[in-house]
C-alpha cells in the first residue's frame, strides 16, 4: 500500500475499534480525527461525510470478517469440516481481530435495522452476502452426501445464525463462562439433526 492507502487502512482501524466500543453512531469526522491525531480536514480528503466514514468503518470491518473467518473456512474440506471450521472461526474472529468490544457486524444491525438508508443499505448488504455464502457452504454438505438431500437450507442458517447471536450476548452481556461450550453443544445438535439418515436392512 501507498502513503495514502496506508493511513486510510490505520483511519479504518480506529474507526471500527470506536464503533466496537460505542457503536457506529458514535463516530465523527471530529471524534475519529481526535483518536488517530490528524486534522478534520486531514480526515475529511478520504471520507467526505460522517455518512460515508460509517459505510466504510462497515465495509472494512466486513473485510476483516471475511479474512479471519471465512478464507480460512475454505482450506477445510468441503462439507461439515467447513463449517466447523466456520463456526470455530466466528466464535473468535472479535478477539483475534483486535477489538476490545463486541461484534462491529452486529453491532451495525442493531442500530440501524430501523433507520432507512445508505447505511443500513450497506449492513443488509453484507449480511445478506453472508447468509448465500452460508447456504452455499450447507449445499455443498448436502452434495457430499453429509446432510439429508431435504434438508431446509434455509432453517440450517437462521439456526447456525441463532447460535453465533446468542452467543455474543451470553458472553458479552452475560460474563457466561459457559457459552462456548453451549454454543457448540447446539451446533453439533444442529449437525446432528441435518445428517443423512443411515438405511436400515
Amino acid at each position: 500500500m501507498n502513503k495514502g492507502e496506508r493511513t486510510r487502512q490505520t483511519i479504518l482501524d480506529a474507526a471500527v475499534a470506536m464503533a466496537c466500543e460505542a457503536g457506529f453512531e458514535s463516530l465523527s469526522i471530529g471524534a475519529l480525527a481526535d483518536r488517530v491525531g490528524m486534522s478534520k480536514s486531514g480526515l475529511f480528503a478520504h471520507f467526505g461525510s460522517r455518512e460515508d466514514l460509517q459505510i466504510a468503518a462497515i465495509e472494512a470491518a466486513a473485510a476483516r470478517f471475511t479474512e479471519l473467518v471465512f478464507l480460512p473456512a475454505l482450506k477445510a474440506p468441503r462439507g461439515v469440516p467447513r463449517l466447523d471450521a466456520l463456526l470455530g472461526n466466528w466464535l473468535t474472529w472479535v478477539d483475534r481481530g483486535g477489538w476490545g468490544g463486541g461484534c462491529p457486524l452486529q453491532s451495525a444491525a442493531l442500530e440501524f435495522d430501523d433507520k432507512p438508508g445508505p447505511v443500513r443499505d450497506v449492513v443488509i448488504a453484507h449480511y445478506r452476502q453472508l447468509e448465500r455464502e452460508l447456504t452455499r457452504t450447507v449445499r455443498l454438505a448436502v452434495e457430499q452426501g453429509e446432510f439429508r438431500a431435504d434438508l431446509d437450507l434455509s432453517q440450517f442458517v437462521f439456526d447456525m445464525l441463532g447460535i453465533v447471536f446468542v452467543t455474543y450476548y451470553r458472553r458479552r452481556l452475560l460474563s457466561d463462562a459457559n457459552t462456548r461450550a453451549m454454543a457448540l453443544r447446539s451446533f453439533n445438535d444442529l449437525i446432528s439433526r441435518s445428517r443423512t439418515i443411515p438405511a436400515t436392512h
